[in-house]
C-alpha cells in the first residue's frame, strides 16, 4: 500500500516536538492528558459473532523474518504509550478458541515509521537494521495472545492500525488482516493526539482505504484504559 505523502507528513509532525513516555514507566503527570481515560470503545457486536475477519493487504512492510521474533514484548526501545495487546483467535466453523495458532502482529512507531524499512520515498528515515515493534506469539489453550507495545502512532494516509498474519502450527496462512482503532471524543486516538503532532491531516477509518468498507466495525478493536495507566487493546479475530 503507498503511503503518500508520506514526507510531507514528517515535516508538519516535526514542526510540533511530540512529548513520548517510556514505553514501560508509567507517566505520573497531572496534566488532564494522561489521567483522562478512553470513553469509547470498539464494536462489541462484532466481536461477539463468528463473522470471518477480512482479509487485507499485508502493506508495504512486513515482517521479513517474522519466525526470528517470538516475543511478548515487543517495544525494543521504542518510546510511546504503553499498551497491552490481547488478541483472541477463533475458528469460524466452531466459534471455539484456536490454540498453537502463531499470531504475528506489527505496526509503526509513535512518529509514524516502521522498523526493517526506510531510506526510501516511502520512509525516508532508515531503520533497516532495526526490528522494533514487530513479534510473534503463539495462542494459548483459550486462543488468547498477549503483547507489549507501544500506542501506534499515525502517518499520511492511513488511520492508526496493528497489521496482523496468523498461521496455524504447521506454518499455513490462515489470515492476513488488520486491526483498527475506535476514533472520536475520548477516544485512545484522540486522546494520544498523534503524540503532539495532533490529528490534522489524520486519515479516519470511514476514508481510510483499508477500513472505508468495514460499515459493522469488525476491524475495531476495544481499547481502554489511559496514558497515565497504559492502554489495553482487546481484539477477537475469527479465521
Amino acid at each position: 500500500m503507498e503511503r503518500k505523502n508520506f514526507l510531507r507528513s514528517l515535516i508538519i509532525g516535526a514542526a510540533s516536538a511530540p512529548v513520548f513516555l517510556d514505553a514501560c514507566k508509567k507517566d505520573s503527570s497531572d496534566s488532564t492528558a494522561s489521567t483522562e481515560t478512553v470513553s469509547n470503545t470498539g464494536s462489541s457486536s462484532a466481536s461477539n459473532s463468528c463473522t470471518v475477519a477480512p482479509t487485507e493487504t499485508e502493506g508495504p512492510f512486513p515482517t521479513k523474518a517474522p519466525a526470528s521474533y517470538v516475543r511478548s514484548d515487543i517495544t525494543d526501545g521504542r518510546s510511546g504509550y504503553k499498551t497491552t495487546v490481547k488478541i483472541t483467535i477463533n475458528s469460524t466453523s466452531t466459534c471455539a478458541a484456536l490454540a498453537n495458532t502463531m499470531v504475528d502482529i506489527w505496526h509503526c512507531d509513535a512518529e509514524g515509521n516502521y522498523s526493517e524499512y526506510g531510506g526510501s520515498g516511502m520512509q525516508s528515515t532508515n531503520y533497516t537494521s532495526v526490528h522494533f515493534l514487530r513479534g510473534r506469539q503463539t495462542t494459548d489453550a483459550n486462543g488468547v495472545v498477549t503483547f507489549t507495545t507501544i500506542f501506534p502512532g499515525w502517518y499520511s494516509g492511513r488511520a492508526t492500525h496493528i497489521h496482523v498474519h496468523v498461521y496455524n502450527s504447521s506454518g499455513t496462512s490462515l489470515k492476513v488482516t488488520q486491526i483498527a482503532f475506535p476514533e472520536g471524543t475520548g477516544s485512545a486516538v484522540a486522546i494520544v493526539n498523534g503524540y503532539g503532532k495532533g490529528l490534522t491531516g489524520y486519515t479516519y477509518n470511514k476514508s481510510d482505504n483499508v477500513f472505508s468498507d468495514d460499515s459493522t466495525g469488525i476491524e475495531i478493536a476495544t481499547v481502554t484504559g489511559s496514558i497515565a495507566a497504559g492502554f489495553e487493546l482487546t481484539k477477537l479475530i475469527n479465521v
